[in-house]
């Protein structure tokens, strides 16, 4: 059968003698049989990947077959040839469904795609998790692999629920301690912007957050190895007790080693200075009071050496200003628009 034909009798277009040909053909069961199985070897052939049994392309066969038989028995005016047209129009539908089982198919494949697409992207939204720790206050979180992560103020970590693959990767913004539950099979990747921090089982400080131009690291046990997050270069492995400064302008990396407290500290309240430049000082006020420090200019040159331990943000300020010739105003806030208030800014420059 011209499968142009079939079409064209489906659309109401044949000639008579089209009509007769088509009707000839439909008449003939052994031959829609034939069809059948010839169709479904063409589909099985073209659509490797898609596995389905014959059974079940049977099974949709005589499903949409019986239906449409059902939905479209009648009776049609008995021509002069005496043609029994019901009859014709039961192996004409027949003969279209074996034309629509790929299209059928394909359908089915297509929603089935859909709907697993949309189970995975709810189980990723559901299974991605972000903690923030707000301004002025430090949080500690316990992943499923009993890693435990500090994070300080004004930071973030993004993770999933349950780790699986073969890495363990978390997102960071901002600064974090992590204590890395060891794993070999597994490695625990903490990524940042510029730089990524690959370790098996280890402790160290991770300091990135948006506005500073340098990414820190200090390792306290264990071993890390740093990548260049942009480039994937490979930048180097730090031993326990080094400090590594990685500048995102020109990719360089300053390592030191030493005491690694000072860089820690924070874990526990406290604040070390070690002859620190005020800027830093502001810098790590601003964020673990949630206040804006602005250091005007004549005092850039001035630096600190003191261990603060959970004092007031004024009592701090206090002890500057008898160590440097420096005064400090405080900012009444001011109302917003939308009723909320601004920051609390606080002022320092020569006395």
């Amino acid at each position: 059968m011209n499968k142009k034909l079939l079409i064209k009798y489906l659309n109401n277009q044949c000639s008579p003698s089209e009509l007769n040909e088509v009707i000839c053909w439909a008449k003939d069961e052994q031959l829609i049989e034939e069809t059948k199985e010839q169709v479904l070897e063409n589909w099985k052939t073209n659509f490797k990947n898609i596995e389905i049994d014959d059974n079940k392309l049977n099974s949709i066969f005589d499903t949409i077959q019986h239906k449409i038989e059902a939905d479209n028995r009648r009776e049609l005016p008995t021509p002069k040839d005496k043609l029994n047209y019901s009859e014709v129009f039961k192996w004409i539908f027949r003969a279209a469904v074996i034309l629509l089982i790929p299209v059928l198919l394909i359908f089915s494949h297509t929603i089935s795609d859909r709907n697993e697409i949309a189970r995975n992207n709810t189980l990723t939204t559901i299974d991605s998790l972000e903690v923030i720790a707000p301004l002025g206050s430090r949080t500690v979180v316990q992943l499923s692999d009993n890693t435990v992560i500090h994070l300080n103020s004004g930071s973030k970590i993004k993770y999933p629920q349950v780790f699986s693959g073969e890495r363990r990767e978390v997102t960071l913004t901002g600064e974090a301690y992590f204590d890395v539950a060891h794993n070999k099979d597994m490695p625990f990747i903490v990524k940042t912007e510029y730089l990524n921090v690959k370790v098996l089982g280890t402790s160290f400080n991770l300091l990135a957050y948006a506005n500073k131009n340098t990414i820190e690291t200090t390792l306290v046990k264990g071993e890390v190895q740093l990548e260049n997050a942009k480039t994937g270069e490979e930048l180097g492995v730090m031993l326990p007790g080094r400090h590594a400064e990685f500048n995102i302008n020109d990719g360089t990396i300053k390592s030191t080693i030493g005491d690694i407290d000072k860089y820690i500290a924070w874990i526990e309240g406290k604040l070390i200075f070690e002859d620190s430049p005020i800027t830093e000082v502001a810098d790590k006020l601003s964020r673990m009071f949630n206040v804006e420090v602005i250091v005007k200019k004549g005092i850039l040159d001035y630096n600190y050496t003191v261990t603060l331990i959970d004092e007031p943000l004024y009592q701090i300020l206090d002890l500057m200003t008898i160590a440097t010739p420096i005064k400090y105003t405080i900012l009444p806030r001011t109302k917003n628009s939308d009723g909320t208030y601004s920051k609390q800014r606080i002022i320092l420059e020569k006395k």
